[in-house]
């Protein structure tokens, strides 16, 4: 994806339905769009494929964990 059509999403960006922080844009298709938090893009995802370009960050909320065997190497 094309960073200046999607540009990275921060903290500032909230989303639309609860204000809570937004990990996913959905740009539509006839001008606009919108910003969920991951429950809500979530929630509404299926329904918006056809009518948006979405812009997905919600695996920024996935923590990466170094396993302790690795940790000293």
């Amino acid at each position: 994806m094309n960073a200046t059509l999607a540009p990275e999403l921060t903290a500032a960006d909230r989303c639309d339905r609860c204000g809570a922080q937004a990990y996913i844009r959905a740009r539509l298709t006839g001008g606009g769009e919108l910003l969920f938090c991951a429950h809500h893009g979530r929630q509404h995802l299926d329904k918006l494929r056809d009518h948006a370009v979405i812009h997905d960050e919600s695996d920024r909320l996935v923590e990466r964990v170094t396993p302790l065997s690795d940790v000293g190497r």
